[in-house]
């Protein structure tokens, strides 16, 4: 089997998420005693006892989410599963900081405290009740655009996740996506409906976090990735570290072209995708996407224990 290790996004946090890992593996809780540190504040007890809502926030979840994905990455390396052991890393939006942080291109802390600033850069971009989001599904990717580009009528509307064939998402103002959503039922769309999210990520809306994100990109230290990257604004590999840089500017404003990554890997020849983290919803959409391919989903001990074989 050709291997990929795959990272989520917002959405799949959890209170109670990763506890389990650093109870069971010393690697795994010395990650969110890192991010702790680096963050100067018990992240790891919001995770684990706070409350959902305060999870949901973008500035906790995004580090939190990382956090999670890396403990389980450390527990799958203490069983001797090397992040080297697949052929490439990517994750869905905040996601791929988890990817680099996994294949040793960014530090664990310097990983923490750019999602902590992304999570609040991309909150405070746009007032709250500006924006919104909302998933089409039933349509395809061009039907989806369409979809956005009709509905915009002088407002930011685009096409911001391409999650799998019949699943995109589209933000900008919401006066713009609420048109989108009843366009897309009038299209033919199975359901439309808007997002419970705080703010409308990966649209032009989002410029303000872009250039937040630059001037701190420009501060940190990116080495060449253990794996090649497959970038969320380019759905294929990446290694060069300044390139991966300008990626991640790009990605802010840019739409996560998550259906074609995972095309783009499998005819890499990968059949096996492991989502390292919260949740199973990558491993849902890429089911959808490479229906041929093996899903393994790795977040508590036990899912290690079976990967381990």
């Amino acid at each position: 089997m050709t291997r990929a290790f795959v990272f989520p996004g917002q959405g799949a946090q959890v209170t109670g998420m990763g506890k389990a890992l650093a109870d069971a593996y010393p690697a795994a809780k010395a990650v969110f005693d890192e991010v702790d540190e680096a963050l100067g504040e018990k992240l790891s007890a919001l995770i684990w006892e706070g409350s959902q809502e305060d999870l949901t926030l973008t500035q906790n979840a995004q580090p939190a989410l990382m956090a999670t994905s890396i403990a389980a990455m450390r527990a799958l390396e203490a069983e001797g599963i090397d992040v080297t052991s697949a052929a490439f890393v990517a994750g869905h939006s905040l996601g791929e900081y988890s990817a680099l942080c996994a294949a040793r291109a960014l530090s664990l802390a310097d990983t923490a405290r750019l999602l902590r600033l992304r999570g609040k850069a991309m909150q405070e971009a746009v007032p709250v009740g500006v924006g919104a989001m909302a998933a089409l599904l039933g349509l395809d990717f061009d039907a989806a655009a369409s979809v956005a580009a009709e509905a915009a009528q002088g407002e930011v509307c685009q096409a911001a996740n391409d999650n799998d064939p019949a699943q995109v998402v589209v933000s900008g103002h919401k006066a713009a996506v609420e048109r989108a959503v009843e366009i897309a039922k009038a299209k033919g769309a199975k359901r439309a409906l808007l997002l419970p999210v705080s703010a409308p990520f990966h649209c032009a809306l989002m410029e303000p976090a872009a250039k937040v994100m630059a001037e701190a990109l420009d501060d940190v230290t990116i080495n060449e990735p253990a794996v090649p990257l497959v970038a969320n604004v380019r759905a294929i590999a990446v290694t060069d570290p300044e390139l991966i840089r300008s990626l991640l500017v790009e990605q802010v404003t840019g739409s996560v072209r998550w259906r074609e990554s995972v095309q783009w890997m499998a005819r890499q020849g990968v059949n096996s995708f492991w989502e390292v983290g919260a949740g199973k919803a990558l491993s849902g959409m890429i089911r959808r996407i490479a229906k041929e391919a093996e899903t393994r989903a790795i977040g508590t001990p036990e899912d290690v224990a079976a990967a381990r074989g």
